[in-house]
């Protein structure tokens, strides 16, 4: 099994930035991608962006090109998404997303383990 605790959350104004950390632990040599998702109240969970742990491509939702970066220390298990230039419709749980075939963001399913999620809260 693997399992994944997402921290760093919090409140900040527009234009305000934010680092998320994903630590996994477990069996996690066999983890072939990391992701971050987001859901906000009453709408459907969203990938946000994707990397392969063995390195390579890495993949972003059109809403946060530019603003947010996806990187990983694999010798430490941690995942971190950089969120910059915040707006309040960034406003949402985050979670930290694992699985063992490929990086997609619109294949939740693909998906084996998850993390609790972190709240980030964007205010005008």
């Amino acid at each position: 099994q693997v399992q994944l605790v997402e921290s760093g959350g919090g409140s900040v104004q527009a234009g305000g930035s934010l680092r998320l950390s994903c630590a996994a632990s477990g069996y996690t040599a066999k983890i072939r991608c990391m992701s971050w998702f987001r859901q906000a109240p009453g709408k459907e969970r969203e990938g946000v962006a994707t990397i392969y742990t063995g390195g390579g491509s890495i993949l972003y939702a059109d809403s946060v090109k530019g603003r947010f970066a996806i990187s990983q220390d694999n010798a430490a298990n941690t995942l971190w998404l950089q969120m910059n230039s915040l707006k309040p419709e960034d406003t949402a749980t985050y979670l930290c997303a694992a699985n063992i075939q490929m990086c997609r963001l619109d294949r939740l399913a693909f998906y084996n383990y998850w993390g609790q999620g972190t709240q980030v809260t964007v205010s005008s």
